[in-house]
Protein backbone atom coordinates (compact mmCIF):
# COMPACT_ATOMS: atom_id res chain seq x y z
CA UNK A 1 0.00 0.00 0.00
CA UNK A 2 0.93 3.71 -0.89
CA UNK A 3 0.10 6.10 1.23
CA UNK A 4 2.90 9.07 -0.38
CA UNK A 5 1.48 12.50 -1.16
CA UNK A 6 0.27 12.98 -4.96
CA UNK A 7 2.85 15.90 -5.44
CA UNK A 8 5.93 13.90 -3.45
CA UNK A 9 9.44 15.45 -5.26
CA UNK A 10 10.42 13.22 -8.38
CA UNK A 11 14.24 12.33 -8.56
CA UNK A 12 16.00 14.26 -11.37
CA UNK A 13 15.81 10.61 -13.33
CA UNK A 14 12.86 10.05 -13.27
CA UNK A 15 10.65 8.79 -16.97
CA UNK A 16 9.81 11.33 -18.70
CA UNK A 17 6.18 10.89 -18.55
CA UNK A 18 6.53 10.98 -14.15
CA UNK A 19 8.53 14.32 -14.40
CA UNK A 20 5.81 15.57 -17.05
CA UNK A 21 2.54 14.33 -14.75
CA UNK A 22 0.05 17.10 -14.51
CA UNK A 23 -0.46 18.44 -10.36
CA UNK A 24 -3.43 20.82 -11.58
CA UNK A 25 -6.55 20.14 -14.15
CA UNK A 26 -5.02 22.96 -16.04
CA UNK A 27 -2.60 21.10 -16.77
CA UNK A 28 -4.08 18.11 -17.88
CA UNK A 29 -4.67 17.09 -21.32
CA UNK A 30 -7.80 15.33 -22.74
CA UNK A 31 -10.93 14.39 -21.36
CA UNK A 32 -12.53 17.33 -21.99
CA UNK A 33 -16.16 16.07 -21.88
CA UNK A 34 -15.55 15.46 -18.26
CA UNK A 35 -13.18 18.35 -17.45
CA UNK A 36 -14.54 21.66 -19.60
CA UNK A 37 -16.15 24.39 -18.14
CA UNK A 38 -19.31 23.19 -16.41
CA UNK A 39 -18.39 19.27 -16.93
CA UNK A 40 -18.77 17.02 -14.19
CA UNK A 41 -15.46 16.48 -12.65
CA UNK A 42 -14.61 20.25 -13.06
CA UNK A 43 -17.72 21.10 -11.23
CA UNK A 44 -16.49 18.53 -8.16
CA UNK A 45 -12.98 19.73 -7.93
CA UNK A 46 -13.95 23.42 -7.92
CA UNK A 47 -16.40 22.58 -5.03
CA UNK A 48 -13.53 20.68 -3.26
CA UNK A 49 -14.90 17.80 -3.24
CA UNK A 50 -14.72 14.03 -4.16
CA UNK A 51 -16.74 11.34 -4.93
CA UNK A 52 -16.55 7.74 -4.67
CA UNK A 53 -15.94 6.63 -8.54
CA UNK A 54 -14.52 4.63 -11.64
CA UNK A 55 -12.58 5.79 -13.57
CA UNK A 56 -12.74 3.33 -16.87
CA UNK A 57 -10.88 4.05 -20.21
CA UNK A 58 -7.61 2.22 -21.72
CA UNK A 59 -3.82 2.75 -20.73
CA UNK A 60 -2.53 6.10 -20.84
CA UNK A 61 -5.49 8.36 -20.45
CA UNK A 62 -4.53 9.78 -17.45
CA UNK A 63 -6.82 7.86 -14.43
CA UNK A 64 -4.43 7.64 -11.73
CA UNK A 65 -3.04 11.05 -12.30
CA UNK A 66 -6.75 12.44 -12.59
CA UNK A 67 -7.63 11.04 -9.96
CA UNK A 68 -4.59 12.28 -7.57
CA UNK A 69 -5.39 15.87 -8.85
CA UNK A 70 -9.21 15.87 -7.73
CA UNK A 71 -8.04 14.23 -4.23
CA UNK A 72 -5.41 17.15 -3.65
CA UNK A 73 -8.09 19.34 -4.93
CA UNK A 74 -10.35 17.94 -1.85
CA UNK A 75 -7.63 18.33 0.88
CA UNK A 76 -7.70 14.53 1.15
CA UNK A 77 -5.19 11.66 2.27
CA UNK A 78 -3.94 9.46 -0.21
CA UNK A 79 -3.73 5.68 -0.10
CA UNK A 80 -2.97 3.43 -3.08
CA UNK A 81 -3.79 0.00 -3.83
CA UNK A 82 -3.27 -2.39 -6.68
CA UNK A 83 -5.78 -5.15 -6.95
CA UNK A 84 -3.29 -7.53 -8.25
CA UNK A 85 -0.84 -7.06 -5.61
CA UNK A 86 -3.06 -6.26 -2.20
CA UNK A 87 -5.35 -8.95 -0.17
CA UNK A 88 -8.17 -8.89 2.30
CA UNK A 89 -5.20 -7.75 4.33
CA UNK A 90 -3.78 -4.71 2.89
CA UNK A 91 -7.30 -3.09 2.37
CA UNK A 92 -8.01 -3.42 6.08
CA UNK A 93 -4.52 -1.73 6.82
CA UNK A 94 -5.93 1.15 4.64
CA UNK A 95 -9.21 1.76 6.39
CA UNK A 96 -7.33 1.70 9.83
CA UNK A 97 -4.80 3.80 8.26
CA UNK A 98 -8.44 5.90 7.41
CA UNK A 99 -10.14 5.63 10.53
CA UNK A 100 -6.76 7.24 12.22
CA UNK A 101 -7.49 10.06 10.43
CA UNK A 102 -11.08 10.75 11.19
CA UNK A 103 -10.89 14.63 10.16
CA UNK A 104 -9.43 14.71 6.80
CA UNK A 105 -11.05 12.80 4.03
CA UNK A 106 -9.47 9.55 2.58
CA UNK A 107 -9.38 8.92 -1.08
CA UNK A 108 -8.25 5.29 -1.71
CA UNK A 109 -7.40 4.57 -4.70
CA UNK A 110 -7.44 0.99 -6.17
CA UNK A 111 -5.42 0.33 -9.29
CA UNK A 112 -6.61 -1.89 -11.62
CA UNK A 113 -9.96 -2.15 -10.00
CA UNK A 114 -10.97 -5.01 -12.56
CA UNK A 115 -8.91 -7.31 -10.70
CA UNK A 116 -10.39 -6.83 -7.50
CA UNK A 117 -11.95 -9.84 -6.23
CA UNK A 118 -15.34 -10.68 -4.49
CA UNK A 119 -13.47 -10.86 -0.54
CA UNK A 120 -11.86 -7.61 -1.47
CA UNK A 121 -14.70 -6.00 -2.78
CA UNK A 122 -16.72 -7.46 0.23
CA UNK A 123 -13.84 -5.90 2.61
CA UNK A 124 -14.29 -2.68 1.00
CA UNK A 125 -17.83 -1.80 0.76
CA UNK A 126 -18.88 -1.06 4.81
CA UNK A 127 -16.04 1.32 4.76
CA UNK A 128 -17.20 3.09 1.12
CA UNK A 129 -20.62 2.85 2.58
CA UNK A 130 -20.04 4.70 6.22
CA UNK A 131 -17.68 7.33 3.98
CA UNK A 132 -14.84 5.77 5.99
CA UNK A 133 -13.06 6.36 2.66
CA UNK A 134 -13.43 7.82 -1.19
CA UNK A 135 -13.14 4.73 -3.08
CA UNK A 136 -11.61 6.04 -6.50
CA UNK A 137 -11.54 2.70 -9.10
CA UNK A 138 -9.29 2.75 -12.04
CA UNK A 139 -9.78 0.39 -15.07
CA UNK A 140 -9.04 -0.56 -18.40
CA UNK A 141 -12.24 -2.82 -18.52
CA UNK A 142 -16.22 -3.12 -17.82
CA UNK A 143 -16.78 -1.90 -14.50
CA UNK A 144 -20.30 -3.18 -15.10
CA UNK A 145 -18.93 -7.12 -15.49
CA UNK A 146 -16.01 -6.54 -13.20
CA UNK A 147 -17.23 -5.06 -9.87
CA UNK A 148 -20.12 -6.31 -7.35
CA UNK A 149 -23.70 -4.44 -8.16
CA UNK A 150 -23.64 -3.51 -4.61
CA UNK A 151 -20.11 -1.90 -4.89
CA UNK A 152 -20.71 -0.43 -8.54
CA UNK A 153 -24.13 1.44 -7.01
CA UNK A 154 -22.15 3.40 -4.52
CA UNK A 155 -19.66 4.87 -7.31
CA UNK A 156 -20.25 7.08 -10.41
CA UNK A 157 -18.18 5.53 -13.67
CA UNK A 158 -16.84 8.29 -15.63
CA UNK A 159 -15.53 7.13 -19.10
CA UNK A 160 -11.87 8.30 -20.13
CA UNK A 161 -11.36 8.52 -24.06
CA UNK A 162 -7.98 8.27 -26.00
CA UNK A 163 -5.93 11.13 -26.73
CA UNK A 164 -6.77 12.93 -30.35
CA UNK A 165 -4.15 13.30 -32.39
CA UNK A 166 -4.21 17.33 -30.96
CA UNK A 167 -3.85 16.46 -27.65
CA UNK A 168 -0.78 14.69 -28.03
CA UNK A 169 1.09 16.95 -29.91
CA UNK A 170 0.21 19.09 -27.08
CA UNK A 171 2.29 16.72 -24.75
CA UNK A 172 5.45 16.75 -27.66
CA UNK A 173 5.34 20.23 -27.30
CA UNK A 174 5.10 20.35 -23.55
CA UNK A 175 7.81 18.00 -23.04
CA UNK A 176 10.19 19.86 -25.29
CA UNK A 177 9.90 22.96 -23.83
CA UNK A 178 9.67 21.66 -20.21
CA UNK A 179 12.14 18.27 -19.67
CA UNK A 180 14.15 18.69 -23.40
CA UNK A 181 15.16 21.49 -23.80
CA UNK A 182 17.04 22.03 -26.97
CA UNK A 183 16.06 19.19 -29.00
CA UNK A 184 13.37 19.58 -32.06
CA UNK A 185 11.65 17.06 -33.52
CA UNK A 186 10.33 16.90 -37.14
CA UNK A 187 6.80 16.53 -39.32
CA UNK A 188 7.60 12.91 -40.20
CA UNK A 189 8.67 11.65 -36.75
CA UNK A 190 6.45 13.46 -34.92
CA UNK A 191 3.38 12.14 -37.49
CA UNK A 192 4.56 9.11 -36.55
CA UNK A 193 5.39 8.95 -32.64
CA UNK A 194 1.79 10.18 -32.53
CA UNK A 195 0.68 7.36 -34.53
CA UNK A 196 2.37 4.92 -32.50
CA UNK A 197 0.72 6.25 -28.94
CA UNK A 198 -2.48 5.02 -30.37
CA UNK A 199 -3.83 7.37 -27.94
CA UNK A 200 -2.09 6.31 -25.05
CA UNK A 201 -0.21 9.46 -23.62
CA UNK A 202 2.20 7.60 -21.93
CA UNK A 203 3.25 5.43 -24.74
CA UNK A 204 4.42 8.89 -26.48
CA UNK A 205 6.33 10.11 -23.49
CA UNK A 206 7.93 6.95 -23.27
CA UNK A 207 9.22 6.62 -26.94
CA UNK A 208 9.89 10.15 -27.29
CA UNK A 209 12.32 9.95 -23.87
CA UNK A 210 13.93 7.10 -26.23
CA UNK A 211 14.09 8.93 -29.30
CA UNK A 212 15.58 12.23 -27.46
CA UNK A 213 18.40 9.67 -26.72
CA UNK A 214 19.20 8.57 -30.05
CA UNK A 215 19.08 12.15 -31.56
CA UNK A 216 21.33 14.66 -31.37
CA UNK A 217 19.50 17.91 -31.62
CA UNK A 218 16.71 16.37 -33.82
CA UNK A 219 14.51 13.63 -33.49
CA UNK A 220 14.20 12.16 -37.09
CA UNK A 221 11.84 9.81 -38.05
CA UNK A 222 14.46 7.06 -38.05
CA UNK A 223 14.83 8.14 -34.40
CA UNK A 224 11.23 6.57 -33.58
CA UNK A 225 11.14 3.86 -35.68
CA UNK A 226 14.50 2.46 -33.61
CA UNK A 227 12.51 3.90 -30.18
CA UNK A 228 9.31 2.12 -30.96
CA UNK A 229 9.75 -1.15 -32.76
CA UNK A 230 7.16 -2.77 -33.66
CA UNK A 231 3.83 -0.98 -33.11
CA UNK A 232 1.19 -2.33 -31.45
CA UNK A 233 -2.32 -1.10 -31.38
CA UNK A 234 -4.73 -0.77 -28.64
CA UNK A 235 -5.99 -4.15 -28.45
CA UNK A 236 -6.02 -6.52 -25.01
CA UNK A 237 -6.72 -9.73 -25.94
CA UNK A 238 -9.78 -10.73 -23.35
CA UNK A 239 -11.17 -7.23 -22.72
CA UNK A 240 -13.72 -4.59 -24.10
CA UNK A 241 -11.27 -3.46 -27.45
CA UNK A 242 -11.38 -7.10 -28.10
CA UNK A 243 -15.28 -7.84 -27.84
CA UNK A 244 -16.24 -4.17 -29.28
CA UNK A 245 -14.11 -4.60 -32.55
CA UNK A 246 -14.83 -8.27 -33.16
CA UNK A 247 -18.70 -6.82 -32.82
CA UNK A 248 -17.97 -4.10 -35.10
CA UNK A 249 -16.66 -6.77 -37.57
CA UNK A 250 -19.58 -8.76 -37.23
CA UNK A 251 -21.71 -5.76 -37.72
CA UNK A 252 -19.93 -4.37 -40.65
CA UNK A 253 -20.49 -7.75 -42.84
CA UNK A 254 -23.97 -7.91 -41.73
CA UNK A 255 -24.54 -4.20 -43.03
CA UNK A 256 -23.09 -5.57 -46.28
CA UNK A 257 -19.70 -3.06 -45.74
CA UNK A 258 -17.19 -4.87 -47.24
CA UNK A 259 -14.82 -1.77 -46.69
CA UNK A 260 -15.58 -1.35 -43.08
CA UNK A 261 -15.48 -5.22 -42.56
CA UNK A 262 -12.17 -5.25 -43.81
CA UNK A 263 -10.81 -2.05 -42.01
CA UNK A 264 -11.88 -4.10 -38.53
CA UNK A 265 -10.29 -7.19 -40.02
CA UNK A 266 -7.09 -5.68 -40.07
CA UNK A 267 -7.19 -3.51 -37.19
CA UNK A 268 -7.94 -7.11 -35.03
CA UNK A 269 -4.93 -8.91 -36.98
CA UNK A 270 -2.79 -5.74 -36.34
CA UNK A 271 -3.55 -5.69 -32.72
CA UNK A 272 -2.42 -9.49 -32.61
CA UNK A 273 -5.98 -11.28 -32.64
CA UNK A 274 -5.30 -15.11 -33.34
CA UNK A 275 -6.63 -15.29 -37.21
CA UNK A 276 -8.37 -18.69 -35.79
CA UNK A 277 -10.72 -16.91 -33.84
CA UNK A 278 -11.60 -14.75 -36.36
CA UNK A 279 -12.12 -17.48 -38.75
CA UNK A 280 -14.11 -19.25 -36.55
CA UNK A 281 -16.48 -15.87 -36.04
CA UNK A 282 -16.54 -15.81 -39.94
CA UNK A 283 -18.05 -19.47 -40.08
CA UNK A 284 -20.74 -18.58 -37.58
CA UNK A 285 -21.50 -14.73 -39.73
CA UNK A 286 -21.79 -17.03 -42.50
CA UNK A 287 -24.67 -19.14 -40.87
CA UNK A 288 -26.36 -16.37 -38.57
CA UNK A 289 -26.35 -13.74 -41.21
CA UNK A 290 -26.45 -14.62 -44.70
CA UNK A 291 -27.49 -18.22 -44.13
CA UNK A 292 -29.70 -19.81 -46.94
CA UNK A 293 -29.85 -16.41 -48.69
CA UNK A 294 -26.19 -17.98 -50.20
CA UNK A 295 -25.37 -21.33 -48.87
CA UNK A 296 -22.10 -21.10 -50.30
CA UNK A 297 -21.22 -18.20 -47.62
CA UNK A 298 -20.15 -21.04 -44.93
CA UNK A 299 -18.39 -23.18 -47.15
CA UNK A 300 -16.51 -20.06 -48.31
CA UNK A 301 -15.95 -19.39 -44.77
CA UNK A 302 -14.35 -22.93 -43.91
CA UNK A 303 -12.42 -22.95 -46.81
CA UNK A 304 -10.48 -20.04 -45.67
CA UNK A 305 -10.50 -21.31 -41.74
CA UNK A 306 -8.84 -24.46 -43.59
CA UNK A 307 -6.71 -22.61 -46.19
CA UNK A 308 -4.88 -20.39 -42.83
CA UNK A 309 -4.16 -23.95 -40.89
CA UNK A 310 -2.16 -25.01 -44.67
CA UNK A 311 -0.55 -21.84 -45.15
CA UNK A 312 -0.29 -19.97 -41.88
CA UNK A 313 0.16 -16.43 -41.15
CA UNK A 314 0.84 -13.81 -43.07
CA UNK A 315 -0.02 -15.96 -46.33
CA UNK A 316 -3.48 -17.63 -45.02
CA UNK A 317 -5.19 -14.14 -43.77
CA UNK A 318 -5.73 -13.13 -47.49
CA UNK A 319 -8.09 -16.37 -47.76
CA UNK A 320 -9.75 -14.82 -44.50
CA UNK A 321 -10.12 -11.29 -45.62
CA UNK A 322 -11.88 -13.10 -49.13
CA UNK A 323 -14.28 -14.73 -46.90
CA UNK A 324 -15.19 -11.40 -44.85
CA UNK A 325 -15.14 -9.46 -48.27
CA UNK A 326 -17.55 -12.34 -49.91
CA UNK A 327 -19.66 -12.70 -46.97
CA UNK A 328 -19.92 -9.11 -46.44
CA UNK A 329 -21.27 -8.45 -50.26
CA UNK A 330 -23.98 -11.17 -50.86
CA UNK A 331 -27.11 -11.10 -49.61
CA UNK A 332 -28.58 -11.62 -46.07
CA UNK A 333 -30.53 -13.67 -44.44
CA UNK A 334 -31.25 -14.51 -40.65
CA UNK A 335 -34.26 -16.61 -41.21
CA UNK A 336 -33.09 -20.12 -40.20
CA UNK A 337 -30.84 -18.36 -37.01
CA UNK A 338 -34.47 -16.92 -36.23
CA UNK A 339 -36.23 -20.34 -36.68
CA UNK A 340 -33.39 -22.49 -34.93
CA UNK A 341 -34.18 -20.23 -31.97
CA UNK A 342 -37.91 -20.42 -32.04
CA UNK A 343 -37.41 -24.17 -32.21
CA UNK A 344 -35.07 -24.12 -29.63
CA UNK A 345 -37.60 -21.83 -27.57
CA UNK A 346 -40.56 -24.04 -28.10
CA UNK A 347 -39.08 -27.77 -27.27
CA UNK A 348 -37.98 -25.89 -23.79
CA UNK A 349 -41.44 -24.35 -23.38
CA UNK A 350 -43.48 -27.81 -24.48
CA UNK A 351 -43.29 -31.49 -23.28
CA UNK A 352 -41.28 -34.21 -25.16
CA UNK A 353 -43.52 -35.38 -27.74
CA UNK A 354 -43.64 -38.77 -28.57
CA UNK A 355 -42.59 -39.66 -31.90
CA UNK A 356 -45.61 -40.68 -34.74
CA UNK A 357 -45.44 -44.49 -35.26
CA UNK A 358 -45.47 -43.91 -38.71
CA UNK A 359 -41.69 -42.02 -38.39
CA UNK A 360 -40.30 -44.51 -36.01
CA UNK A 361 -37.41 -46.43 -37.41
CA UNK A 362 -38.08 -50.19 -38.44
CA UNK A 363 -34.60 -52.16 -38.85
CA UNK A 364 -36.03 -55.06 -36.76
CA UNK A 365 -38.87 -57.50 -37.09
CA UNK A 366 -40.33 -56.70 -33.68
CA UNK A 367 -40.19 -53.03 -34.50
CA UNK A 368 -42.09 -53.32 -37.57
CA UNK A 369 -44.84 -55.69 -35.62
CA UNK A 370 -45.05 -52.74 -32.86
CA UNK A 371 -46.53 -50.68 -35.69
CA UNK A 372 -43.12 -49.00 -36.09
CA UNK A 373 -42.99 -47.27 -39.81
CA UNK A 374 -46.55 -48.34 -40.40
CA UNK A 375 -48.20 -45.87 -42.74
CA UNK A 376 -44.82 -43.80 -43.67
CA UNK A 377 -45.11 -42.77 -46.95
CA UNK A 378 -42.05 -42.37 -48.89
CA UNK A 379 -41.61 -38.95 -50.77
CA UNK A 380 -39.30 -40.00 -53.63
CA UNK A 381 -42.45 -42.28 -54.84
CA UNK A 382 -44.90 -39.99 -54.81
CA UNK A 383 -45.29 -37.38 -57.40
CA UNK A 384 -42.55 -34.47 -57.82
CA UNK A 385 -40.97 -36.66 -54.75
CA UNK A 386 -43.47 -34.59 -52.28
CA UNK A 387 -46.29 -37.21 -50.43
CA UNK A 388 -48.44 -33.61 -49.77
CA UNK A 389 -50.61 -33.49 -46.84
CA UNK A 390 -47.89 -35.90 -44.60
CA UNK A 391 -47.44 -34.34 -41.30
CA UNK A 392 -43.77 -34.89 -39.44
CA UNK A 393 -44.22 -33.33 -35.99
CA UNK A 394 -45.88 -35.03 -33.70
CA UNK A 395 -49.76 -35.93 -33.43
CA UNK A 396 -50.13 -33.58 -30.45
CA UNK A 397 -48.61 -30.64 -31.64
CA UNK A 398 -50.45 -28.39 -33.97
CA UNK A 399 -48.67 -26.94 -36.75
CA UNK A 400 -45.74 -24.55 -36.18
CA UNK A 401 -43.93 -22.10 -38.72
CA UNK A 402 -40.32 -21.59 -37.20
CA UNK A 403 -38.91 -20.88 -40.87
CA UNK A 404 -39.69 -18.53 -42.82
CA UNK A 405 -37.68 -17.55 -45.51
CA UNK A 406 -36.83 -14.20 -46.96
CA UNK A 407 -37.26 -13.16 -50.79
CA UNK A 408 -33.14 -12.19 -50.64
CA UNK A 409 -31.04 -14.42 -52.94
CA UNK A 410 -31.37 -18.02 -53.00
CA UNK A 411 -33.51 -18.01 -50.27
CA UNK A 412 -36.46 -16.10 -52.43
CA UNK A 413 -36.30 -19.41 -54.44
CA UNK A 414 -36.69 -21.33 -51.70
CA UNK A 415 -39.59 -19.00 -50.22
CA UNK A 416 -41.20 -20.12 -53.68
CA UNK A 417 -40.94 -23.81 -53.50
CA UNK A 418 -42.31 -24.13 -49.83
CA UNK A 419 -45.14 -21.67 -50.44
CA UNK A 420 -46.07 -24.46 -53.72
CA UNK A 421 -45.42 -27.15 -51.64
CA UNK A 422 -47.30 -25.84 -48.71
CA UNK A 423 -50.18 -25.02 -51.41
CA UNK A 424 -50.15 -28.84 -52.48
CA UNK A 425 -50.43 -29.72 -48.88
CA UNK A 426 -54.05 -27.37 -48.57
CA UNK A 427 -55.41 -29.31 -51.44
CA UNK A 428 -54.18 -32.88 -50.38
CA UNK A 429 -56.30 -32.02 -46.95
CA UNK A 430 -59.59 -30.69 -48.93
CA UNK A 431 -59.44 -33.71 -51.30
CA UNK A 432 -59.26 -36.45 -47.49
CA UNK A 433 -62.24 -37.67 -46.57
CA UNK A 434 -64.44 -36.29 -43.53
CA UNK A 435 -63.66 -37.38 -40.54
Amino acid sequence: MSSASPSAPLPADAPLAARLRPTTLAEFVGQRHLLGPERPLARLAATRRVASMILWGPPGTGKTTLAKILADAAGARWASLSAVLAGVRDVRAAIAEAEAHPDVPTVLFVDEAHRFNKAQQDAFLPHVERGTVVFVGATTENPSFEVNAALLSRTRVYVLRPLGAEELQQLVARALQRELAGMAIDADAQEQLIANADGDARRLLNALEIAAQLAEGTIRLQHVVDATGQRHRRFDKGGDAFYDQISALHKAVRGSAPDAALYWLARMLDGGCDPLYIARRVARIASEDVGLADPRSLQLALDAWDAYHRLGSPEGELAIAQAVAYLACVPKSNAVHAAFGAAQEFVRAHPSYEVPARLKNAPTRLMRSLGHGEGYRYAHAEADAYAAGERYLPDEMEDVAFYRPTERGLEGKIARRLATLRAKDRAAANKRPPG
